[in-house]
């Protein structure tokens, strides 16, 4: 067995922050990419969060039915999945449209100025 494994702590890093952190980056990238309606930004993680408890269950050793801890790993997700929708639609708005909108940083865009 795996040492960092061996504890509850060590499990749940690598299978929430890691794994699940991995899923809900890519299902906010998708969302994003898809141009859907950003209420599945919220709706998906809390889904991925079902999985979370599961396979912190069977890697972790976890506690199944956890409200606390399915709260606390789906608000993380949720976050992640905000975060990489955020990033891929300020990225998108700049790239398929540049006559319109310019890049202000990582998270933002602006209408461009007419010169």
């Amino acid at each position: 067995m795996i040492p960092l494994l061996d504890t509850h702590l060590g499990g749940t890093i690598i299978v929430t922050v890691i794994m699940m952190g991995f899923a809900a980056w890519t299902t906010g990238r998708a969302i994003a990419g898809t141009w859907r309606p950003y209420w599945q930004v919220i709706v998906y993680p809390l889904l991925l969060g079902f999985v979370d408890r599961g396979l912190n269950r069977a890697f972790a050793n976890g506690e199944l039915w956890s409200l606390s801890g399915y709260l606390i790993d789906s608000v993380f997700l949720v976050l992640v999945a905000m975060l990489a929708h955020r990033l891929t639609r300020a990225r998108r708005m700049a790239t398929q449209y540049p006559w319109i909108y310019e890049r202000t940083g990582p998270l933002g865009w602006r209408e461009r100025r007419a010169n």
